[in-house]
């Protein structure tokens, strides 16, 4: 049972200020004494010792539920157990429990300090955290509560949780096996897709009024605007994840809703795309030298089929000294380039308009900006005319798009709203179809093909394809159904005959597998080993031979 306190008598200390100071007094001398009195040197935590004052949360398994794991999110304060029964898994948040005594603490902190944050202004996450922190303790001692060193602790991370991050959710943005957060209405748990147990019901949900007070919170505090009048909002949160919500049941019958797809702080790589047998080696190998000689990549597919990952991976092999632009909706793309410029569009600030930066004026900016790469995060209207204006005339650019298969995404290029006259599809060079497929009762993402576009045909009109490599379901591989006129046109350009052109494929090839082998998969070492190679092909090769590669990687970056 808790315990039963009494709280302390409850102070408006601006309002004690004030009255000590009297009234002849400026706003602005009472603003300079107010801070004052708070702009001493910031308190700091006592220090907590899990062993001698226990842990901060605890957790026993339900009745007929089996734990198959449990991690931390934010330790010692939260972690997620992943339970199931026999009919499903479910994913249990766990967060410290707080007696009612410090609960009524909270609250009390919570309305004092309306009087003290306004008066303290900063920008800086740890400053804020460090503030908040101080204050919080400022409070306490004002309040004479006499409370033990983990109760401290459990109050500071809710007041972290709700005043500096993102209220219930916010421990899952700290997980790093989920996708994807979908709210689906009021009172509903929240689904998550994680990457081990797929789309898993949480033991998170909101009540009517708490869900609608979240969602306009959220947005305001992504600088974003949400109302009745302007009911669904995209944004981008702080860690670069994605947001889109829709407010009240006018649209959602079911109550407001929210989706967050979290931003990879770490993106996959080529090295990610081997492990994973998204694609093979000579696929890779393949896409390595088209990219760095310059020919235009689409890669098109279902969603969460891996398009944007695979072409943030892929993008890691363009030439260090080469000028990119890239141009996306929200935030996806992160590439380890100086000469990079990353362009994101934004929405109107009035009905009319007003103020809107489309995808199709980013790239006609970019078009003035003389890039060697234009990459675009995905096309679906009139920006993708002016990207094969920009192939055609001798920019490389790579980008994705929603399409299924070969047919459907020339019909969706030459149809409305896109409508790209059929001449200009001869200057795509590649197209990967990716898509999201089961393996067994596994969900994975693999390459189904990769397509060369060719001429057209001057009798029947139609688009020349030559298919290079197909994915067998059956066996899960690879196969290499046709030769590429792609390589021999580098071969051509490059002045090479066909042993060199081997010569560097078997050179790529060596690098991969070596990086592949010695776990070298972080976007940095790729960028650094392939940047390399450009350069001092030879030092990169007697490095892989003496197996000092990564050592000398390492030390590029220390």
């Amino acid at each position: 049972m808790d315990e039963v306190k009494e709280l302390p008598v409850k102070h408006n200390f601006i309002s004690d200020l004030l009255g000590k100071m009297g009234d002849n007094n400026s706003v602005s001398e009472i603003v300079k004494k107010v801070r004052s009195y708070y702009d001493k040197p910031l308190r700091a935590l006592p220090a907590y010792d899990q062993e001698k004052q226990g842990p901060l949360v605890e957790f026993v398994v339900p009745d007929g539920l089996k734990e198959i794991e449990r991690y931390w999110l934010q330790e010692p304060y939260t972690f997620a157990s992943i339970l199931e029964d026999r009919r499903t898994k479910y994913y249990r948040l766990v967060e410290p429990a707080l007696t009612k005594y410090e609960k009524e603490l909270l609250e009390r902190i919570y309305e004092d300090f309306q009087d003290i944050l306004v008066l303290n202004s900063t920008t800086s996450r740890f400053e804020k955290d460090a503030l908040l922190a101080d204050k919080a303790l400022f409070l306490l001692e004002r309040y004479k509560a006499e409370i033990s060193v983990s109760s401290i602790e459990k109050i500071l991370y809710y007041l972290r949780r709700n005043l500096l991050g993102y209220d219930k959710i916010n421990p899952l943005l700290y997980d790093p096996y989920i996708e994807d957060i979908s709210c689906d209405g009021v009172e509903i748990p929240i689904y998550i897709y994680h990457t081990k147990y797929f789309n898993i019901e949480s033991n998170i949900s909101f009540k009517e009024e708490e869900l609608d007070s979240f969602v306009i919170r959220m947005c305001q505090l992504n600088n974003k605007h949400i109302s009745v009048s302007q009911p669904i909002v995209d944004a981008t949160i702080h860690d670069g994840s994605r947001l889109q919500a829709i407010l009240g049941r006018e649209i959602t019958p079911r109550g407001s809703t929210f989706t967050i797809r979290k931003f990879r702080k770490d993106p996959i790589t080529p090295i990610d795309l081997l492990g994973f047998n998204t694609c093979d080696l000579e696929m890779l190998v393949y896409l390595w030298l088209a990219i760095e000689n310059g020919y235009n990549i689409l890669c098109a597919g279902g969603t969460a089929s891996g398009k944007t990952s695979m072409l943030n991976a892929t993008s890691l092999f363009m030439p260090s000294t080469a000028k990119i632009v890239s141009i996306e909706d929200t935030r996806e793309l992160l590439l380890y380039h100086n000469n990079w410029v990353s362009g994101i569009t934004r929405e109107s600030f009035a009905s009319d308009a007003t103020g809107e930066v489309s995808m199709y004026d980013l790239l006609r900016a970019a078009l003035r900006q003389r890039p060697d790469f234009i990459i675009v995060g995905e096309v679906r209207g009139n920006e993708a005319l002016t990207l094969f204006q920009a192939m055609s005339t001798g920019h490389a650019t790579s980008s994705t798009m929603h399409a299924g298969d070969v047919q459907t995404v020339i019909n969706r290029l030459t149809h409305e709203p896109i409508n790209v006259p059929q001449m200009m599809l001869q200057s795509l060079d590649v197209l990967c179809i990716q898509e999201q497929v089961y393996i067994g009762e596994k969900r994975v993402r693999r390459s189904r093909s990769f397509v060369e576009i060719l001429t057209i045909d001057p009798e029947t009109g139609d688009l020349g394809i030559n298919e290079l490599f197909s994915w067998e379901p059956s066996e899960d591989c690879f196969i290499r159904v046709g030769d590429s006129h792609i390589m021999q046109d580098i071969m051509h350009v490059r002045g090479w005959d066909a042993s060199q052109l081997k010569h560097e494929m078997e050179n790529r090839r060596k690098i991969l597998t070596y990086m592949y082998e010695n776990k070298m998969r972080s976007y940095i070492l790729v960028s650094l080993v392939v940047q390399t190679y450009q350069s001092y092909p030879k030092m990169v090769m007697e490095s892989i031979e003496n197996d000092t590669l990564q050592g000398m990687i390492q030390n590029m970056i220390a």
